[in-house]
């Protein structure tokens, strides 16, 4: 099979399609001299004739009606994958993945902003806590809560947070007011298993995870239980405030902590600056930038 110039083959349908080599040119922003020279490189390329010139007059040849078909598929198909790609970037499909507790107790209330803002992008959510694999996944990119490390991933910090107790109001109704930390030892304490409560247990003392204590299996887990009156919840403030200030839970103590770990934005080099991706982070950004700090 020959070696076939693209741009040759363009300019093959474009002055075949129309049967003139005006025309042609016109529709390529090129000069007439410059379609004939292509055209007669494709023709010694192939090794026989595909336009037939009578005076200003041109008709296809066998050839060149056997050819016209097939280039103008290709070309088509062509245009049509760049396109798709060209909107892929930046609109369509948008896969994320991110850890429930932030989907649900964070970004939820705020998501239907994002769709007001970008209507031609399709957020697709994966809850998940699991590392993702980016190569065997359609995932673009995940929120993730730790240390900031991952090989291989571009990273951007989204957030920093603080660790802090939290219950509902019944629970000291019931039981009485909390005056300090080590009141919080009479109470059930719960949290996730996770060395990211390192620091509240560097800051307080590693008495208060002597005490009595539930661990659960997962963020939303432990503070529903905190709701229903069950104990004392280590949590995070991204996850809590909106509950503190909707009357949900409350906070016993004052005490508060900032988190070793933050959230991050994690995606792969080649899929960080499409711009769908960008624009959900940078969403995300100035989402996190008004969102109020502990006191």
């Amino acid at each position: 099979m020959p070696s076939v110039s693209l741009h040759a083959l363009r300019t093959f349908e474009a002055v075949a399609s129309r049967l003139s080599f005006s025309r042609g040119a016109k529709a390529l922003n090129v000069s007439a001299a410059a379609v004939s020279s292509q055209i007669r490189a494709l023709e010694e390329r192939l090794h026989q004739p595909l336009l037939l010139r009578q005076g200003r007059q041109i008709s296809l040849t066998e050839a060149g009606n056997k050819l016209l078909p097939g280039v103008q598929r290709g070309l088509a198909e062509l245009r049509q994958a760049v396109e798709i790609v060209t909107q892929d970037s930046n609109e369509g499909v948008l896969n994320i993945s991110m850890m429930p507790s932030f989907l649900q107790k964070w970004l939820m209330p705020r998501l239907v902003g994002f769709y007001g803002a970008e209507p031609n992008i399709d957020l697709r959510i994966n809850a998940d806590n699991a590392p993702v694999d980016f190569d065997q996944s359609d995932m673009h990119a995940a929120v993730r809560f730790g240390p900031g490390d991952w090989p291989g991933l571009e990273t951007l910090k989204l957030a920093d947070d603080w660790i802090l107790p939290v219950c509902s109001q019944q629970l000291l109704d019931d039981t009485g007011p909390v005056n300090s930390v080590k009141d919080m030892q009479k109470r059930e304490l719960l949290f996730l298993e996770s060395e990211m409560w390192e620091p509240w247990f560097r800051a307080m003392g590693k008495s208060t995870r002597d005490n009595r204590w539930s661990m659960l299996n997962d963020s939303i887990s432990v503070l529903m239980a905190a709701e229903q009156g069950e104990g004392i919840a280590l949590s995070r403030w991204s996850l809590v405030a909106r509950d503190i200030e909707a009357g949900r839970l409350v906070r016993p103590v004052d005490a508060v902590v900032k988190s070793d770990w933050s959230t991050y934005f994690v995606a792969p080099p080649h899929y960080f600056e499409l711009p769908k991706v960008t624009a959900f982070r940078q969403w995300l950004l100035e989402h996190f930038r008004e969102f109020e700090l502990p006191e």
